[in-house]
């Protein structure tokens, strides 16, 4: 199985305190190392270029991203923030999807796990928002559809808070299909049942204190089952693991073994329907135990033949 990642994605620092700090990535990054000492092959993610960015964001947005900043902070809103090393660590994230998709598609391998920084799914085609700068899933998702003329893809989204961005830039989009649990009350607000785009969304709220139970009940009694009636050819995770029951940002009461669980079960799908190729890119976490813990085992998962 292959890992992508790259230093620059350790050189985004939010501002002191900032729950999306370069420690995500260190204890992912050696919680993999030690779980997996000669198993994995990892992989430096290149920059993303421009034209991939382009597909899913405005120009306006991408040059403000990756204009000169000589100041220690620049504040975009009031969770999102850049340091002089974030440009590159969002060229970076953004370009590990795009990478990873070329690996499964010309087989490669069939599985890739994206570990990096900073997060994607919020950021809209014109506005950086909620810790994300460039979404990350997104401009994989549009390079596979238009360099490998893929008409099925499927964005699985399981962090805690909904993928707006990501729902946002496909909603219109049928070669594209979204699907997403994600605590109700919480940032950004969106992703009620009513969302439902060209017919390509499926989102489902879940209360604060759900669990086990909800959480692995409304994946497979409903999102599941739609996953796979829509066949993909290619399966793209938004892997956020800010549900667990230690994470300070949401209460959704997950444990990493419903983790473990939703992914060999998206592994299974994509066996059956796309030749196993699934491609995760790390979203949200922010307990750092927690995360480690449950990074290992959705890796672990997906390693699954």
């Amino acid at each position: 199985m292959l890992v992508f990642t790259h230093p620059a994605c350790l050189d985004h620092h939010p501002g002191p305190g900032h729950p999306e700090s370069p420690a995500r990535l260190r204890v992912v990054l050696d919680a993999l190392h030690a779980a997996f000492p000669d198993a994995l092959d990892w992989r430096i993610a290149p920059p993303a270029r421009f034209g991939d960015l382009a597909r899913v964001h405005e120009r306006e947005l991408i040059e403000s991203i990756l204009q000169p900043q000589s100041e220690a902070l620049r504040i975009l809103d009031m969770d999102t923030t850049m340091s002089p090393g974030s440009a590159q660590a969002a060229l970076h994230a953004a370009g590990a999807g795009v990478a990873a998709v070329d690996a499964v598609m010309l087989k490669a391998d069939t599985r890739a796990f994206c570990a990096v920084r900073p997060p994607g799914h919020h950021a809209t085609h014109d506005t950086a928002m909620g810790f994300c700068l460039f979404n990350n899933i997104a401009v994989a998702a549009a390079y596979a559809r238009d360099h490998y003329g893929l008409e099925r893809i499927a964005i699985v989204d399981f962090d805690v808070h909904h993928g707006n961005g990501t729902q946002a830039i496909f909603e219109h989009e049928p070669r594209a299909a979204y699907f997403s649990t994600h605590q109700s009350g919480l940032f950004p607000y969106t992703g009620t049942m009513r969302e439902r785009g060209a017919g390509n969304v499926c989102n489902i709220l879940l209360p604060p204190g759900s669990g086990s139970f909800r959480f692995r009940n409304a994946w497979a009694e409903d999102l599941l089952p739609q996953i796979g009636a829509f066949q993909p050819q290619l399966l793209l995770v938004s892997a956020g693991f800010d549900g667990h029951m230690r994470d300070p940002q949401a209460d959704l009461m997950l444990e990493t073994a419903d983790f473990a669980w939703l992914s060999a079960e998206l592994v299974r799908i994509a066996r059956q329907h796309g030749g196993g190729r699934v491609v995760s890119m790390l979203e949200g976490g922010y307990d750092l135990d927690a995360l480690a813990e449950c990074s290992v085992a959705h890796v672990q998962a997906l390693r699954r033949p």
